[in-house]
């Protein structure tokens, strides 16, 4: 009896244990399932900005809550700023989701700021026909002082070969690429060991991504993107919004506008939307310029020009004031955005217009409201100085006089 106790207790406890080892082993239901297998994608065609930063590091924070098996970021830039680029590398190195850089469509560029964001990725790609380097730093009016210039150039050298080596990157090449600007093909890249693979498609990639081994800060994984499903993050209207501000055009006309809603809310007290339209175009202004390697010189000129402009309504400078509010405005808009590269500038087709419009509107529109208030008013009592009236009676203490149809009374010192 004691072994057939002994037996059913056994029994009892590897039935119990099996039905707990079934449970722990029971499959993910496939909601959970789908979900850690997939793979974000965004896609960013612009310089790198500060937006673009900001989306890019909060789309791999969405991947890596989401248990993405990846993020891959197709990618087409000139380049852009630094510190933007810093932002962005320091959050692909230290992410904890695969990153996957692919320079993509075909005629596609990974530039300046773009070098480093594809070299730090765990797995880089190219489409056929695109090509990548020229990070070599420029600054403000192009170039740089000797001294600084080597500053700047050693550190982002220095940068661009700890990037490599972590990520086991061809490094000479990335110094190159930053001291001597070179640039090269995708199938120089992927000779050269700049690159993982090239891939003509976004579905070929996910599938040549499979099997692939990277290297995260939380170990290595060695990702599973056999029918991943691929899920696209549009930038959405916020972000989109503060790109279109962020344009320095954009930025640039939204400040002029700034500035002529507050002078017309205060050359014509409460007509109020002018004075809101002003405020709101010049705090959208402000942001974008934030955004942007602003030149604080040119945006004084750019003030004092205006100014000019005011001056040359009251005082008679024979256009001396208009000539000079219209040279500081130009000066102050070329020079307004500090930046040598072309897509982060004003263009001369945005200036040329907005300074000769400013002056005209400007000049123009003070010379009508001086000459309005210099005119005799013609109503109430201050419009009938100087008229000539008919006395309908005698008038001393009192009287009546016939003026522009009415009668009016009247008294004089003087019989």
């Amino acid at each position: 009896m004691f072994f057939s106790l002994l037996l059913t207790f056994s029994l009892c406890g590897h039935t119990a244990q099996s039905a707990i080892k079934a449970r722990n082993e029971k499959p993910l239901p496939s909601s959970i399932a789908a979900r850690h297998n997939q793979i974000f994608l965004i896609n960013i065609d612009a310089p790198i900005t500060p937006v673009v930063a900001e989306y890019i590091v909060k789309s791999i924070d969405n991947a890596s809550e989401a248990k993405a098996e990846a993020i891959i970021i197709e990618l087409n830039t000139p380049g852009g700023l630094v510190d933007s680029m810093q932002q962005i590398v320091m959050k692909m190195l230290a992410a904890d989701v695969a990153t996957v850089v692919y320079v993509a469509p075909s005629g596609a560029r990974a530039a300046s700021a773009g070098v480093f964001i594809t070299l730090a990725a765990n797995i880089a790609a190219m489409a056929p026909t695109t090509h990548i380097g020229a990070a070599h730093p420029v600054t403000m009016q192009g170039k740089m002082d000797k001294t600084m210039e080597k500053k700047v150039v050693n550190d982002l050298a220095a940068m661009a070969r700890s990037i490599a080596e972590k990520r086991d990157k061809n490094i000479k090449w990335a110094e190159d690429a930053v001291r001597s600007s070179v640039s090269i093909t995708e199938n120089e890249a992927l000779k050269d060991h700049v690159i993982d693979l090239i891939a003509p498609d976004v579905p070929t990639l996910v599938k040549d991504l499979n099997g692939k081994t990277v290297d995260l800060v939380s170990g290595k994984r060695t990702l599973s993107t056999k029918n991943a499903a691929v899920k696209e993050i549009s930038m959405g209207f916020r972000y989109r919004l503060l790109e279109i501000i962020s344009n320095p055009n954009i930025a640039y006309i939204l400040m002029i506008l700034g500035f002529y809603g507050l002078y017309f809310e205060l050359s014509t007290p409460g007509a109020i939307f002018p004075g809101i339209a002003g405020a709101i175009c010049l705090v959208l202004a402000f942001y974008a310029l934030h955004t942007l390697p602003i030149n604080y010189a040119g945006l004084i000129l750019i003030i004092i020009g205006i100014s000019l402009f005011i001056a040359e309504a009251f005082i008679t400078s024979h256009g001396i004031l208009g000539i000079g509010g219209t040279i500081a405005m130009l000066l102050g808009s070329v020079m307004l955005i500090d930046s040598a590269s072309p897509y982060l500038r004003i263009s001369w087709a945005v200036i040329v217009p907005v300074v000769a419009l400013s002056s005209l509107l400007f000049i123009i529109t003070v010379a009508l409201a001086v000459r309005v208030h210099r005119e005799k008013p013609d109503t109430g009592k201050e419009g009938m100085i100087g008229l000539e009236g008919q006395a309908k009676t005698d008038i001393h203490a009192n009287g009546q006089v016939f003026v522009r149809g009415e009668y009016w009374n009247a008294w004089s010192t003087d019989p």
